[in-house]
């Protein structure tokens, strides 16, 4: 792919207006233009954004789109890759959280860059870092955690803030919008590995974002522990799906120290049992080897 043209994505839910001006703010400042900027009001109103500082005069303009309801993150999201689709002038998609920031300006020329070099990389995850620079241990995507600037070929990425080939996304297909909050990363890396694409972490690609806990939803625990399983039952071959969750099931007990927190998870594990997770499209075993050859094998 030679100059790959891109387009930025934005989900926001309406409370936190100050974040996303200084976010739009650093996607401006960015030396190389994107085609496009999408915003995406998840169940609100949206401001007028078309006039925004050094956004005015992009070549596609600013497209705001807003959701009668919150769809959830995936299912937000996938309403802006939609609409950038049926447009048809993006090649690369950059999807970026409302209160994250892009304080390097070479971010999009790397992007652009890493995809025209690789017409298989599917997925680039940014590295994701507070305002004093630490990464937390949970935003490095492999198991061997404690370099957060080692990047390379890994297995899943963060969703505060990476990049998407749309022809990839045309072959796998969107976020699975019924996870509502959680794993729907892991769901989407899954299905772009089976389909002989690329996934990559590249550390250089920083976006700056408040530290915080998953744990701060109250939804957390249940959505986490059904979206477990919904993921194995999507997924995995069946011989894996009870080596998976029984792996994630004993880490869970021995992490937890709130009970509340633990019975809402074992209110969301037995939902995932009994509730359609959607589309069943067991992996390759040869991607379950290639997993394993990247460091983290589809049972942890």
């Amino acid at each position: 792919m030679s100059a790959p043209r891109i387009g930025v994505s934005i989900v926001t839910m309406g409370d936190r207006p100050q974040a996303v001006e200084a976010l739009l703010a650093s996607v401006a400042m960015q030396d190389v233009r994107p085609t496009r900027l999408v915003i995406i009001g998840n169940g609100t109103a949206l401001p007028d954004y078309s006039s925004t500082p050094g956004l005015e005069d992009l070549d596609g303009g600013v497209t705001t789109i807003e959701l009668p309801e919150n769809l959830g993150c995936p299912g937000g999201r996938n309403e802006g890759l939609r609409r950038l689709a049926e447009i048809g002038d993006v090649d690369v998609v950059i999807e970026l959280d409302d209160d994250g920031l892009l304080v390097d300006k070479d971010v999009f020329r790397r992007v652009r860059d890493r995809f025209a070099a690789d017409d298989r990389l599917g997925i680039i995850g940014f590295r994701i870092a507070d305002e004093t620079g630490e990464t937390q241990r949970r935003h490095v995507p492999r198991l061997r955690a404690g370099d957060p600037m080692r990047g390379g070929p890994v297995t899943a990425f963060l969703g505060g803030g990476h990049a998407f080939s749309m022809k990839m996304l045309a072959q796998t297909g969107l976020w699975p919008a019924e996870f509502f909050f959680t794993h729907e990363e892991t769901d989407l890396a899954w299905r772009a590995l089976d389909a002989g694409w690329k996934v990559e972490y590249d550390p250089e690609l920083l976006l700056q974002h408040p530290k915080t806990s998953p744990a701060r939803h109250a939804v957390y625990y249940r959505m986490t522990a059904r979206n477990r399983v919904w993921l194995a039952r999507r997924n995995l071959p069946l011989p894996l799906v009870p080596a998976y969750l029984g792996t994630w099931t004993l880490l869970t007990l021995a992490r937890t120290r709130d009970p509340k927190g633990l019975r809402a998870w074992a209110g969301g594990f037995a939902e995932g049992v009994r509730t359609p997770c959607g589309e069943r499209r067991p992996m390759r075993w040869s991607t379950v080897w290639q997993m394993t050859l990247l460091g983290r094998p589809p049972v942890i």
